[in-house]
Formats: C-alpha cells, sequence, structure tokens
C-alpha cells in the first residue's frame, strides 16, 4: 500500500473527524482504517485480560462483554489498602554509616544483612492498589445467541457489545466520562424488548449493598495490610434510568422487566483527600455526580465524554500498511502477527498505549500505577503500586512525544506530595537536607526503602523523577513551569551533596544498589552505580540550567557543577561493555541476561550517550545490549526498543517490537504482559516507537533515526520533539517524502536525516515544509 501526504492527511482527517490541513487542496480520501483505533472479537472475554478497560483518569472499569452475564470490574484511583502511616525505621540514621564502612571495606553481603537488620522500612512492604468490586448484569432469557460482536472504540473511548437473542437485537455502550465523573452504560433493543435483567453491585471488601428505589449503593471500607488498619471508606452508587419501563428493588438487586431501553449511571469515590486526610464522604460525593448527571440526557452525556476524550487523541496519529491479519478480530490479529508482519498493529498498539494513559491519567487524578487504574484484586502483584526505579517513569515516557502533556499533571503532583514524606526520611534516615524517595512508593507517599536491601536500598526515585520534570520543561519551554518545579529539583539535590561519597573513582552514593540485579558478591548492595551517576549528572546538569533560566541561585549552581565533575565516570570494561557498577563485575555477575538495563539510563532515556557525540561509549552500551540480550519481561523488551532505537537500529528495534506485540508479552486485550499485566510495556512500547521516528535534543532533531524496512510506507503527525517542536511526517519507499515542522516558539533547530542536516529557523504559527531526502525547503 502506497499513499502520499495529502493521501495521509486527508484519511487521518476522515479517521479522527478533523478537517485536512487547508493548505492542502482537496481530494477523495481513501476508506478510513478503523482497525488502527479499534479493538474488537467475536467472542466474550473468559477472563480478565481479554476484558476491555474504559477509564476516565480517576475511575475505570474491565468489560467482559458477556451475553446472559455481562460483568464490568470496577476500580477508583484512591482506594488503596491501609492509612496514612511512619515507615522511617528508627535504627535507620546510626546504621547507615556502618553500612557504608563494609561497603568501602568490601563485605557487601555484611552491608546488605545490616541494611536489611535496621534500615528498611516498618512495614516492610507498603500498601495495595485494589479492586472497588463488580457490576453484574445478568439477562434472563433462554437459547441461543448469534451475531456476536464487542468492541473498543479508541478514538470514541466506547465500548460496545452486540447480540442477537430470540430475534431481538441487542446493544450495549459504555463509556467513562471525564467530563461528568460516571460511567454511563445505554442498552437498547432493535426489533422487541431486552429480556428481564437483573443489576447487583458487589465487593470483595468489607462491603454492603442495598437496593433503594432506582439506586444500589455499594459502601465499604478498604483493606488493611502490613499491619496498618484500613483508613479509607468508599461507596460506588449505580442509578437506572428507564422510561417507559418497570423495575423492583429488592435487597442488594434491581430486577428490571422486559425494556427497549435502559441507561445506567455509575458513581463511585473513596474517603481520600490527601496522603493525610481521608475525612472525605464518598456517599454525598457519588450522590451529587449521580444527580449531576442525571440531570443530562444520555445523548449530551455522550456528546461532553467525546469533547473531552478525541481533545486528547486527536493530537497524534500514526499510520503503517496493512498486513493480511489486519481484517482479523484483535485476539487473532495478535496470533498472526507472528507469523507474518502486521505493520498497522504496531500503530494500533501506538494508539492504544495513547488511550490507555488518557484514561488513567488526567489532571486532577492519581498518577498511573503498575496496572493503570485497571486492577481486578485485593492484593495484586507488586502491590499494583509506584516502582520509580523505572516503572512509573516507564508510564510517562511518551507523554511528551506523542502530544499528551497534559496527563503529565499527575506525576508532579505525586513528586511534590514525595518530596515532603521524602523531607522526614532524608534527615531522619541520612541526616541530610532536601528530600530523598527509593525505590517504591504508594498512595500514602511513603519513601523510606522497602522489600529488602537487594531491591529497595535505592536512594534515586526521587531524583529521577526530578529529571522527568525537567523533561517536561524541555518538551514545553513554560517559565511558570519550570518555576514551579525549581524547588523539588534544588531540594532532590540538597540531599545528594550531603550525601555523596568520595571514592578512589570520584563521587559516589552509599549505600546503593544497580537496580534489582546482583553483583558477583551474593549481594546487590554497593556503592556508586552506573546508573546512579548517570541520574545525578543529569539532575545536577538540569538544576544547574534552570536556575540559570530563572536567574537564582549563582553559587548553589556552582557547588552542583562542582560535584557534578567530581562523579565517577562512566566506565568501559574488559569485554567492551559499559560497566554497570564501579567495578568490572559485568562478566561475573549471576544474571546475565538480567531484565533492568540500568546502567544504559544514560544511552535512554538520558541523551549522555549518543553514537554521533560519544561514540565509544555508545559502542560499548551496544556490547552490554548484546549481552543482556532481546526478550525480556514485557516493560523490559520495550526499554531494549528504545534502546535500540537510540542506537539508529531500525531493524534490531522492529525484531523485538515484534517479540513485544506477540502472544508471550501481549494479552488478547493488547495489555502488556509482564507476565503478569503491567501497564508500563504498554506505555513504553508507544515511546519507544516514537524514538524510532524521531529523535530530538537541544537544538536538534533527528527524522525517521530508526525507521525500519518492515514500515517501508508510512506518516505520523503530532510527535512533539524537543523545544516544543510539532513533528508530521511522510515517507515513502523507506525514504522521508516530507517532514512538516510547526514550533510553538521562535528558535533555530538543525535538523538531520541520515547523513543529511540543515539549519533552519523556525517561526511561530508557521509551518515548515522540508521534502527528502535531502531536507529542501518547500
Amino acid at each position: 500500500m502506497t499513499f502520499s501526504r495529502r493521501e495521509y492527511l486527508a484519511a487521518s482527517a476522515s479517521l479522527l473527524g478533523r478537517p485536512a490541513m487547508s493548505a492542502l487542496p482537496r481530494r477523495a480520501a481513501p476508506a478510513p482504517i478503523p482497525e488502527e483505533h479499534r479493538l474488537w472479537y467475536t467472542d466474550p472475554a473468559k477472563v480478565w485480560t481479554e476484558a476491555l478497560p474504559v477509564g476516565n483518569g480517576r475511575i475505570g472499569a474491565m468489560i467482559f462483554g458477556g451475553t446472559r452475564h455481562e460483568r464490568l470490574q470496577l476500580n477508583e484511583d484512591t482506594l488503596w489498602s491501609g492509612g496514612p502511616y511512619d515507615p522511617i525505621n528508627p535504627q535507620a540514621a546510626e546504621t547507615v554509616p556502618q553500612v557504608r564502612a563494609l561497603i568501602a571495606k568490601g563485605d557487601y553481603a555484611a552491608a546488605q544483612a545490616l541494611a536489611n537488620a535496621a534500615m528498611m522500612g516498618r512495614p516492610l512492604h507498603q500498601m495495595a492498589y485494589q479492586t472497588l468490586g463488580d457490576l453484574l448484569i445478568d439477562m434472563l432469557f433462554d437459547g441461543p445467541t448469534d451475531a456476536y460482536r464487542r468492541e473498543l472504540d479508541l478514538d470514541a473511548a466506547i465500548a460496545t457489545t452486540r447480540f442477537a437473542a430470540g430475534g431481538v437485537a441487542v446493544e450495549r455502550e459504555i463509556f467513562a466520562s471525564p467530563a461528568d465523573q460516571v460511567i454511563a452504560l445505554r442498552m437498547y433493543a432493535k426489533g422487541g424488548l431486552m429480556p428481564p435483567m437483573t443489576l447487583r453491585l458487589q465487593s470483595p471488601q468489607v462491603a454492603k449493598a442495598e437496593a433503594q428505589g432506582d439506586n444500589i449503593l455499594l459502601s465499604g471500607q478498604g483493606g488493611a495490610a502490613e499491619g496498618i488498619s484500613g483508613a479509607l471508606r468508599f461507596a460506588a452508587r449505580l442509578r437506572i434510568i428507564a422510561p417507559g419501563a418497570t423495575w423492583r428493588a429488592q435487597g442488594d438487586a434491581l430486577h428490571v422487566d422486559p425494556a427497549r431501553e435502559v441507561i445506567l449511571l455509575l458513581a463511585m469515590a473513596t474517603s481520600y483527600r490527601g496522603p493525610k486526610d481521608v475525612s472525605g464522604d464518598p456517599q454525598a460525593i457519588t450522590a451529587h455526580q449521580i444527580a449531576a448527571a442525571s440531570a443530562l440526557p444520555f445523548a449530551a452525556l455522550r456528546q461532553r465524554h467525546l469533547a473531552q476524550h478525541r481533545r486528547l487523541y486527536r493530537s497524534a496519529a500514526l499510520q503503517l500498511t496493512r498486513g493480511k491479519g489486519a481484517a482479523l478480530p484483535t485476539d487473532q490479529r495478535i496470533a498472526a502477527n507472528e507469523s507474518e508482519d502486521d505493520p498497522a498493529l504496531a500503530a494500533l498498539y501506538f494508539h492504544y498505549a495513547r488511550y490507555l494513559l488518557i484514561c488513567s491519567s488526567r489532571p486532577g487524578c492519581q498518577a498511573a500505577n503498575l496496572q493503570g487504574i485497571w486492577n481486578d484484586k485485593t492484593n495484586p502483584p507488586w502491590g499494583s503500586k509506584y516502582t520509580i526505579n523505572i516503572n512509573t517513569q516507564m508510564n510517562y515516557w511518551p507523554a511528551d512525544p506523542v502530544g499528551l502533556a497534559e496527563c503529565f499533571e499527575p506525576l508532579l503532583r505525586l513528586t511534590r506530595e514525595l518530596a515532603q514524606t521524602g523531607k522526614e526520611t532524608a534527615r531522619r534516615m541520612y541526616g541530610a537536607r532536601g528530600w530523598v524517595a527509593h525505590h517504591n512508593t504508594d498512595l500514602w507517599r511513603a519513601t523510606a526503602p522497602i522489600d529488602g536491601a537487594a531491591w529497595g536500598l535505592w536512594p534515586m526515585g526521587g531524583a529521577w523523577l526530578c529529571n522527568m520534570l525537567w523533561d517536561r520543561w524541555d518538551y514545553g519551554r513554560d517559565r511558570a513551569y519550570l518555576e514551579s518545579i525549581y524547588p523539588l529539583l534544588h531540594g532532590a539535590c540538597l540531599f545528594f551533596l550531603d550525601t555523596l561519597q568520595p571514592s578512589a573513582q570520584g563521587l559516589v552514593t552509599s549505600p546503593s544498589i544497580s537496580p534489582e540485579n546482583q553483583h558477583p558478591f551474593g549481594a546487590s548492595v554497593c556503592a556508586g552505580p552506573a546508573m546512579d551517576r548517570q541520574i545525578l549528572r543529569d539532575l545536577f546538569a538540569r538544576t544547574i540550567s534552570a536556575a540559570g533560566e530563572l536567574g537564582k541561585d549563582a553559587d548553589f549552581a556552582a557547588q552542583l557543577a562542582k560535584a557534578r565533575a567530581a562523579l565517577a565516570p562512566d566506565r568501559i570494561g574488559k569485554s567492551g561493555q559499559l560497566q554497570e557498577w564501579l567495578e568490572d563485575w559485568d562478566d561475573a555477575a549471576p544474571e546475565p541476561n538480567h531484565r533492568h538495563v540500568s546502567h544504559l539510563y544514560a544511552l535512554y532515556p538520558s541523551q549522555q550517550i549518543a553514537p554521533d557525540t560519544t561514540p565509544d561509549l555508545a559502542r560499548a552500551a551496544r556490547v552490554s545490549l548484546e549481552k543482556r540480550g532481546d526478550e525480556s519481561t514485557g516493560w523490559a523488551t520495550a526499554w531494549r526498543i528504545a534502546l535500540w532505537a537510540r542506537l539508529g537500529d531500525g531493524e534490531r528495534a522492529h525484531r523485538i517490537l515484534r517479540f513485544l506485540l506477540g502472544r508471550g508479552r501481549t494479552y488478547p486485550n493488547l495489555l502488556d504482559a509482564h507476565p503478569p499485566f503491567q501497564i508500563d510495556g504498554n506505555f513504553g512500547g508507544c515511546a519507544a516507537m516514537a524514538e524510532m521516528l524521531i529523535n530530538s535534543r537541544e537544538g536538534m532533531i533527528h527524522l525517521l533515526p530508526a525507521l525500519p524496512s518492515a514500515w517501508r510506507e508510512g506518516a505520523v503527525r503530532g510527535l512533539i520533539a524537543r523545544g516544543g517542536v510539532r513533528v508530521d511526517l511522510v515517507w515513502r519507499q523507506g525514504m522521508l517524502a516530507e517532514a512538516i515542522l510547526t514550533s510553538a516558539r521562535a528558535q533555530d533547530c538543525k535538523i538531520r536525516l541520515g547523513d543529511v542536516s540543515r539549519g533552519v529557523r523556525l517561526t511561530p504559527g508557521r509551518m515548515l515544509r522540508l521534502k527528502g531526502p535531502h531536507l529542501t525547503p518547500a
């Protein structure tokens, strides 16, 4: 399939409901490709990893699409176990110097044992994100069903189930409205009436459901965990609206007689108001939300929802050629892609990740956790927490590059709250100024190390989050935003100025670990792993840059510059690899294929290593990647794709992407299989695809840096480069046909395509067109 830029823009406009650019002559558009924006199936979901997600950032549901028995598994993003607590170990302050001394002597096992005994958080594990329960719809009919189809329209954020029973066509339409804070469900029949149905709300929590009038109210208490009592109260309220129909409340259920149309509105809330405040009234909140939503016709609710969702979703799109499997149901399409490449499946994965981020991270909501907002357990794997040694950061890697900067706000708020608890952790554990957060946190913003020293004794979580905040600045260049985050950067730097330790190689962190990996001496605890030094080089440089931009703290910036210059440098080992530790231990480490590639942070997401600026280190990073292997857990596979893309190897990146899209790493509902489900693989895969199409750093945009031969024809619109430059591309026969650059501010920029580069001046509000392959101005 070959298409021109005009055809692509027209197709995108047709598909996404937006007018093509007025500067282009109008022409007939080819048929849209709904497969790139739609998941669909010919059977109901049998298990949770086949169900389809809807969400508005705060509340969500997994929809099974059953006929006689429909299930909506429900989540509210503040329903976590436990309550406010103080996890700081009172022995930690006196223990830190002893652990450092043991590390300096090389007695790593003893250092780790002591840290486990006297530094780790109390309790040792944090609180867990939890399911609220289920909405169950039982339709009472006999006989077979036919004409079955369920689908998720990503552009509309609406899940639909259709089937016929007894000659009556039944359709259910479900969405989670960001505008009205309810999950809305409309069921209607064509050719007759729907069969009788029973509606119930249930929960695995300590809860009670009661039906009264046209409502079911489910109310309960969040669970205890790790000796911390459950402090949160929650409520889910369901209202039925069915003009012309009759129903009756009985016990915990609503029984509905045959009807042509039934509308359900569902609201959910908890008593959470902040990390130290659980005084909210969830019953009053849900009553208000239901009353407000009920005052609007369903068509108005639907339109308000569409407007809010499409404002974000339609900001970017990717089009790739369709393989033979493109017309298959999504589960079959995933299977078919393993034997014959279907490039447009990658485009669907790209769009799905954007959809998931919109649905799990909106301003005012909680940040997307290990499962976004979708979790069916009270004790999910890893607590479905915020793992801030890679996973939470990976959730937000695509936000700016794929045009979803607005979705970043919850991560900023999480970091602000961590800085508050992190001040106490820095002072009471380390005797330091500033703030620190270790490798995991939860709703209550705990910052002490958890899970044991081999996993949790890593003090860089807050520093990495600060680098993410600065990246948001680098893409948007909003001075007011930079002013707002500067205290967070400043505080994170203060902690390390107080705690860095001298070594023969330079300043290092101690104690620390290289995330979740073990070195050859029977432990993980060490001093100065590569990732720590790389994160600090970014943190110090970015805080220096921010201080200069804001015209403040010149003396402090000078301190940071001195400390940065004294950090131990990256080192290349005897096998030509980039060393993960200060010492050349990589070849003897017990897990040569470890999922984390922490020492390659400097290559991606950082820009410290690049083939054109640090070729020796880039070659060493390549050796490390080769040694680690291509296949790993879902999120680790996504990271490998981005790393190979940053090295300019599109073929290798695409080969690993094919593995990520296979049945071993992608469930039938296209969610990432760690396994089990973690959403970071979806987000990381999307960010990696964006990296294959553009790479940007200060003053430079590299077009199609890692385009694989399998993506011979394609187009993308709405990618964002650093400096706030929108990039639209069309390529044919594996070569750039045209690029359109649009900047929100005046700036000079170097555009690169292969070995060709051109300096350009970007002017606000004016499109700059460049023709390939020589970047000729159009």
